[in-house]
């Protein structure tokens, strides 16, 4: 290994990125990593590392912000609650405590995650941002470079786990007249509660489970929102005939084609919720399954939100033409109407594209493995992604231990090479010497 750090430290002479930096008055250092480096300290961050924990395997986490699961800890609004059951949300090798409610609330989630790194003694290195990574073909390695608060650092390593998820960058959509508006406009990453808005119009744009729940938090802090919807949306009960809808899809699944089963599941909305496109929620001709599976997006499970919209204290909007001065919002219908602020439920983005220098496994325009679950965990050349997959925690366990796996078996293949090489090596030696 020693020898490759002064192969590495050569080729930086004539490598741009480090010429560059040489000029600028920073530490760096290069640090070799006997293990995978996983890219992000979220929930599935996380779960490849309980996963390697468990093999036996080394591993350095590094993560851009100051905490695990920033996201969460940073981003997300005081009533957020999980959507669907604990049970369906747990990460490997632990469940969630006995006491906790079928739907954690965000401070709970926040404590299991914390229960979770300390148990498996997962110990991130923080306000590590990861600037560039790129495979080098011709010694066989990741090279991974990272800014920190103490200096850059290039980890060197054989296997590099993409861990930064679906949700690494709010989506702000630029709508025409932005800068004449007025009023704040603000995305949910940065909305925390409805309580600063007491008693002021608020346009919410976007209808999936953020943009719903949104709007309640708003109704319940006395504010009066409305909702943008742009597009069809599947609104579902959260829970049917006693069970959670999600449970009860997987339930059904196990003995009915899924098109019989979005059928059932329409039937049932239908009798507990109406027909939803009375009130501007126009349902995609697609089932909510089915949908879901071609094309990621997620139905609405509905906590109450509904029922303020049929009661008229949420009021539902199309899509906006353009803003104009004096706090006013003109919609593609025509009609104008004045609101205090804009909250954007406009979703977040896969950021890999603007460090991961890779053709092959993550698509350029999304961030996405080109390859649909199951197969987006494993690229080439030692590259994995976990929590990629459109199916929440559960498909982020199910990529961790995937690669977990995957990774222990390559590294039994190579210390198995090392062994016979080192043997025929011993062997050569011998007959030499008797020679």
């Amino acid at each position: 290994m020693e020898q490759y750090l002064r192969e590495i430290q050569g080729k930086q002479v004539h490598d741009p990125f480090f010429v560059d930096k040489a000029n600028r008055p920073s530490l760096s250092r290069c640090e070799y990593v006997d293990g995978p480096v996983i890219v992000g300290a979220g929930p599935s961050g996380l779960a490849a590392a309980a996963c390697l924990k468990e093999k036996g395997v080394p591993y350095v986490v590094l993560e851009r912000s100051n905490c695990i699961a920033s996201l969460w800890q940073l981003k997300t609004y005081d009533r957020l609650r999980l959507h669907l059951p604990k049970q369906f949300c747990e990460l490997p090798f632990m469940g969630f405590p006995s006491d906790f409610p079928t739907y954690p609330t965000k401070q709970q989630f926040i404590k299991y995650l914390e229960d979770y790194a300390n148990t498996f003694d997962i110990k991130p290195r923080f306000n590590e941002t990861v600037a560039h990574a790129e495979y080098d073909s011709t010694l066989g390695f990741w090279r991974v470079k990272s800014a920190g608060l103490k200096g850059d650092t290039e980890y060197v390593c054989r296997c590099l786990v993409v861990a930064t998820g679906e949700n690494a960058e709010p989506v702000v959509p630029q709508i025409d007249g932005m800068g004449e508006f007025g009023g704040p406009i603000r995305h949910t990453s940065l909305y925390k509660s409805g309580d600063e808005f007491r008693l002021k119009k608020v346009l919410v744009v976007g209808c999936g489970n953020s943009g719903m729940e949104v709007c309640l938090d708003l109704c319940n802090h006395m504010a009066k929102p409305s909702i943008v919807v742009r597009d069809s949306v599947h609104v579902l009960p959260q829970e049917m005939l006693g069970k959670s809808t999600f449970g009860l899809s997987m339930w059904l699944l196990k003995w009915l084609p899924m098109r019989l089963v979005d059928r059932i599941l329409l039937i049932v909305s239908w009798l507990l919720l109406g027909n939803t496109a009375r009130f501007g929620l126009d349902r995609p001709h697609l089932g909510p399954l089915e949908l879901k599976n071609l094309s990621g997006k997620t139905p609405v499970l509905d906590v109450g939100t509904l029922a303020k919209i049929k009661s008229g204290d949420i009021k539902v909007f199309p899509g906006i033409k353009r803003l104009k001065a004096g706090y006013t919002v003109e919609f593609v219908d025509g009609k104008r109407e004045n609101f205090d602020a804009i909250i954007l439920a406009t979703g977040y983005r896969s950021n890999v594209p603007s460090w991961l220098e890779e053709g092959e496994m993550f698509s350029k325009k999304d961030g996405f493995p080109r390859k649909a679950f199951p197969n987006g965990w494993k690229g080439e050349c030692g590259l994995y992604a976990v929590g990629f997959t459109k199916r929440g925690l559960l498909g982020a366990s199910m990529d961790a231990k995937r690669i977990a796996e995957d990774i222990e078996r390559c590294r039994k293949v190579e210390a198995n090479k090392q062994n016979m090489s080192f043997a025929a090596g011993s062997a050569l030696d011998m007959q030499r010497s008797l020679s």
